[in-house]
């Protein structure tokens, strides 16, 4: 097709941009909008003590299938992939408001995650297709500002449908948002892909699915569902590495790996994917203690406390949008630094204020992290992408997607750790105990964001170059 002039939604290329950014859209939303309803389903439903799976098997489930989704992408193309994806996140999404049990809910909520695992990476590596490296400067602030409406609609919908309608259509309102975004694009994305005969990996995808499976189950509930010195913990965590052993073995001999090792040892890719790893482990830090550190500590109510930790995911896309214009002037390295920089400044407000508990002086420090992980986010992703030939862009999308579900999985664990030590030597849940879990939460925070600076201080100098657009 013919791709036009500009990048905006008026331009030829506007239909596909709308859909990624519905898509997009459905996954930005999709964890806050429900943890706003959570007490709800819970009083309907039952299963008080099950209700932290309807997280951790999303993410479960997402991080497991986004690397394999990657490689497919490579192989038959984006636009089936994208399709199945949003696919499989409708059906998951109506199975999830027909659910009669909090069982059938978390399984439910597992296909989601399946779904999600290609819609995500699929997504940016379509407008790492369709646009030019100058180009998706301008595209990548259209997608970013779905983060700021989604971290603001979402607890707000969600808040509505529990408390006035039902929680079932938390996970209805995705039909026609999704139903669209698939309609625009079947009807409007016409990918110009050059498909190989390749032999497909099964083995290698089933290997390093268990191995993800395990892995990143042994971290989320370890210290949860039992103890971290324990046989449950030696048994998944051991089964994990044995797999993931395996899987290496298996990738060296294969003929078209899943996930090609030669991709995985360039400077380029390991910087720009650890930078990733460190993001998840600071967005999960503060999205998921803040809450409760201010509604322990200074008394703010849930709407409040969630609106405080949303300041982060407005402030992303503020300079996300504007961080087109730093790289394309200064280079991807550089844009990096800074915004990890301006990330340290803002951690280390939110661990000084929280020794005076304060959703103001909270919110702050949130907004400021969010400004410098807006600088950081997107130049990494495009560094990568413009790294590698077109054929090689959805594993290097689906591994930066990846890293930065396994930095969540990682530091939920080890940050939830930290706290409840600190709690648990305080007494229990005073708001004095709190506080001070909170305070070392949001210092191991700080310390993410200064290995962050050096992750991107160590990202090789990419050339600017615009390569032909593909649609």
């Amino acid at each position: 097709m013919s791709t036009g002039e500009g990048v905006g939604l008026r331009s030829t290329r506007g239909p596909i941009l709308l859909a990624l950014m519905l898509s997009i859209f459905l996954i930005a939303i999709d964890s806050t909008i429900l943890s706003t309803a959570v007490p709800t389903i819970t009083r309907e439903l039952g299963g008080f003590d099950q209700f932290a799976w309807l997280f951790s098997v999303y993410m479960l489930a997402q991080a497991a299938s986004v690397p394999v989704y990657g490689k497919l992408a490579d192989t038959f193309g984006r636009k089936p992939i994208m399709i199945v994806g949003i696919c499989l996140f409708l059906v998951g999404s109506m199975l999830c408001a027909l659910s009669a049990s909090m069982l059938w809910l978390i399984v439910f909520r597992a296909v989601q995650g399946i779904g999600a695992g290609a819609i995500m990476p699929t997504s940016l590596t379509i407008a790492g297709d369709i646009y030019t490296v100058r180009e998706r400067a301008t595209a990548q602030g259209y997608i970013a500002t779905v983060w700021a409406v989604a971290s603001v609609a979402g607890p707000t919908l969600g808040g509505v449908f529990a408390q006035f309608a039902s929680w079932r259509w938390i996970f209805w309102v995705n039909i026609p948002i999704g139903l669209f975004a698939l309609w625009l694009l079947w009807r409007t994305y016409h990918e110009s892909f050059e498909r190989h005969r390749r032999r497909i990996d099964y083995a290698g995808s089933v290997l390093l699915t268990g191995a993800l499976v395990l892995l990143v189950l042994g971290v989320l509930e370890g210290g949860s569902a039992w103890a971290w010195l324990s046989w449950p913990s030696a048994a998944v965590f051991g089964s994990g590495i044995l797999v993931l052993v395996a899987f290496v073995v298996v990738e060296r001999r294969a003929e078209d790996p899943v996930l090609p090792f030669r991709l995985l040892r360039r400077p380029i890719v390991i910087t720009t994917s650890l930078a990733s790893l460190v993001i998840g482990v600071v967005m999960i830090g503060l999205v998921s203690f803040v809450p409760s550190f201010l509604e322990s500590s200074a008394g703010a109510v849930p709407i409040v406390s969630g609106l405080a930790v949303a300041t982060l995911t407005i402030g992303w896309p503020i300079t996300g949008a504007l961080a087109g214009r730093f790289y394309l002037r200064i280079g991807f390295r550089a844009t990096a630094v800074i915004g990890a920089s301006v990330s340290v400044v803002g951690a280390a407000l939110v661990a000084v204020f929280s020794l005076t508990p304060s959703v103001p002086l909270t919110a702050v420090g949130c907004f400021v992290v969010g400004l410098g992980l807006g600088l950081v986010a997107n130049p990494t992703l495009i560094a990568a992408q413009s790294s590698v030939e077109q054929h090689e862009r959805g594993v290097v999308s689906g591994a930066n997607a990846l890293m930065r579900s396994v930095g969540s999985a990682v530091g939920v664990a080890a940050l939830g750790a930290v706290a409840n030590a600190i709690i648990v030597s305080k007494g229990g849940e005073s708001p004095t105990a709190v506080q001070q879990g909170a305070t070392a939460v949001f210092v191991g925070v700080g310390v993410a964001t200064a290995l962050l600076v050096l992750a991107c201080a160590r990202i090789p100098p990419v050339p600017i170059v615009d390569e032909p657009r593909r649609s």
